[in-house]
């Protein structure tokens, strides 16, 4: 038998996920089978028009855009910034890079702005980045983000937390203090928090798959084009 890799279910699903948006743009979010072969894979591509290397692009993908360990933060245990890097086979032509910040344009409905110092090209939408640089094959893509509102807003709501806590421990122990208004100022804080935190894990999953679906879309096209002089 051979050693060909076998993907799991989800992986499965995550493989057609990826290569019906790089197709169509949309997701089929269906599950098609487990314990498969890329070869079986692209067979069922076929069947359904999915060109094979295509599904080739979205099944490397589960290997290779590892997180950039750079651009990842937490706070409070929430990660509030998250990263993916690529090295490319080879440099972009100046097509390919306007190409680039299209995508990065449409996927992440932002118009962002264009920057360029010698080899060094950046797109960039605040806290958003897409930074494309020399490597030692061609070039290296970083793409990274930061949830730049949660740090504030988590420190905020705990601060008023923790001062609302106080005061209704002082008014317990007899003090005269008005505890109606500590207790409006917990409430104000845990709003503030929750809002802050609750969407964050949502927030860098849709960002690392973003990222992850532009890498894909990048490598198959650079590699399907050689480039020109």
């Amino acid at each position: 038998m051979s050693n060909e890799r076998r993907y799991s279910e989800e992986e499965v699903t995550e493989i057609f996920d990826r290569s019906t948006q790089v197709t169509t743009g949309s997701s089929t979010g269906s599950s098609l089978g487990a314990g498969m072969t890329l070869h079986e894979l692209q067979q069922i591509g076929d069947e359904v028009g999915i060109p094979r290397e295509v599904i080739a692009h979205a099944a490397a993908s589960l290997d290779r855009a590892p997180p950039d360990a750079s651009a990842r933060q937490t706070f409070m245990g929430k990660t509030i910034g998250v990263g993916r890097s690529v090295d490319l086979p080879r440099a972009l032509t100046e097509e390919e890079w306007n190409r680039l910040v299209v995508d990065l344009r449409m996927t992440f409905d932002a118009k962002g702005k264009i920057r360029q110092e010698g080899a060094f090209r950046q797109w960039t939408n605040g806290n958003l980045q897409a930074l494309l640089e020399p490597s030692g094959t061609g070039q290296r893509l970083r793409l990274r983000t930061l949830k730049g509102s949660a740090r504030p807003y988590m420190t905020v709501g705990s601060v008023m937390i923790g001062v609302a806590s106080l005061g209704a421990l002082t008014t317990w122990l007899g003090s005269p203090i008005g505890s109606f208004n500590f207790m409006t100022l917990g409430l104000m804080g845990v709003l503030f928090y929750g809002a802050a935190r609750i969407p964050l894990s949502n927030w860098a999953r849709t960002r690392e798959r973003q990222m992850e679906d532009i890498i894909t879309r990048l490598l198959s096209a650079v590699e399907e084009t050689p480039a020109t002089d």
